[in-house]
């Protein structure tokens, strides 16, 4: 049998030192929406990945953010994140990556998660554990919210519709902090390490969280949709997490999306 994740790996190393090397350029970008950035990073490293993947496993079909996939009829599909945090990419703000992952009927098996700015690749194949550098993870002991270290995300596009600013508002108040880096895909892969305990988005696509997923189930942790159910990769909303925090993260949730606030917005002063 190939190994999927060996190649997979291999792939993801070659795109991110691409990555790398247009790093530190004056690098153009274009908008694909109003805020939504692509640069010639994306397009170079999603060309390359796509050309490998075919060139290794040509019937296998592939859905890659900028469109350069195949799509066909294989039980194989490949989720291909050629620059995930291209904001922060053009911004010469090093936190962004390239990520692959492969689902056999429905069933994620196999992911990479790719940092080049930190030389981390992160792996997980289903039932063999999650991998950084090599080295096994797990996700962290943390069980109380008020405890916990927390990532989200907000979107490019339609900013002014997304209700995320509520749910950051309450876990703000209630945890140690929410980070925002802007790269879905590390957020999920650091749970899986245990350097983050909780993470939740709405609107990503499941080429940002595919590897991530794998990650964190290969780790001990779980994903579900915000309202604790099934996750399904174009769910409109994600929670990962450590397990140990799960229950409570829901219920909090439920009450967000009620209308129940355990802690009131702050009145303008001054």
């Amino acid at each position: 049998m190939p190994s999927y994740l060996e190649t997979a790996v291999e792939i993801a190393r070659e795109a991110s030192a691409l990555v790398l090397d247009f790093a530190g350029r004056h690098i153009n970008f274009e908008l694909k929406g109003e805020h939504d950035l692509v640069t010639a990073a994306d397009r170079a490293s999603e060309k390359l990945i796509v050309e490998r993947l075919r060139s290794s496993f040509p019937s296998h079909s592939i859905v890659a953010e900028e469109g350069g996939g195949h799509e066909g009829s294989s039980e194989f599909r490949w989720y291909v994140d050629p620059l995930d945090g291209t904001t922060n990419f053009a911004h010469n703000f090093p936190v962004y990556n390239v990520t692959l992952a492969l689902e056999r009927d429905g069933e994620l098996i196999a992911g990479v998660i790719a940092d080049p700015t930190r030389n981390e690749t992160f792996t997980a194949e289903l039932g063999s554990g999650a991998f950084l550098n090599d080295k096994r993870i797990h996700v962290s002991k943390v069980n109380r919210i008020e405890d916990a270290l927390i990532a989200t995300g907000f979107p490019s596009r339609r900013r002014h519709q997304n209700i995320n600013v509520h749910f950051f508002y309450q876990l703000s108040m209630l945890s140690h902090g929410v980070r925002r880096p802007g790269a879905a895909a590390l957020d999920l892969a650091y749970i899986a390490c245990g350097r983050l305990d909780m993470f939740w988005e709405f609107n990503l696509h499941p080429w940002d969280i595919a590897a991530g997923v794998l990650l964190i189930r290969e780790a001990g942790g779980v994903c579900t949709d915000m309202r604790g159910k099934s996750l399904d990769l174009r769910d409109p909303h994600i929670l990962a997490d450590n397990s140990l925090v799960h229950e409570e993260t829901v219920a909090l949730f439920a009450d967000v999306f009620a209308g129940r606030y355990r802690h009131s917005l702050p009145e303008l002063q001054g």
